[in-house]
């Protein structure tokens, strides 16, 4: 086997590998028209067969605190309740940040049941993981 060989069996290995989005999410229910974006843009990744997470930190873990999301509706979106409902259906992770929540005071058990809590070694890891990062 040369050098082309191996490049190529390379290359067909990482085209069969799974891709990867990782969005983050800083913005909270004080901004809530910018809580939307990631949920329509990961559960449209899944609908295309792509892997996506969404990792909550700062104020963005403020949209996971039980009921509020079902309390947000921009326009004519539905409430955030129901979008990020159909985003965890579709197989979207969430994941909310362990030292936000301690930032901000924010009991674990505050937060909706389909969060994972998760500190800063595992956003570093989905990045590094990740074929691509968004942040809202």
């Amino acid at each position: 086997m040369n050098s082309k060989d191996l490049d190529r069996n390379n290359l067909e290995e990482s085209n069969k590998k799974a891709k990867r989005i990782l969005y983050i999410q800083t913005s909270g229910v004080d901004t809530p028209e910018r809580l939307y974006a990631p949920f329509i843009l990961a559960m449209t990744a899944r609908a295309m067969g792509v892997e996506a997470s969404i990792f909550f930190m700062i104020k963005g873990i403020t949209a996971l605190k039980q009921g509020v999301a079902e309390g947000i509706k921009i326009g004519n979106f539905p409430a955030l309740k129901e979008v990020m409902d159909q985003a965890v259906k579709a197989g979207v992770k969430l994941y909310a940040c362990a030292q936000s929540c301690e930032l901000l005071n924010m009991p674990r058990t505050d937060l909706v049941s389909y969060a994972t809590v998760a500190g800063a070694a595992t956003v570093n890891d989905l990045v590094l993981d990740a074929d691509a990062t968004l942040c809202f």
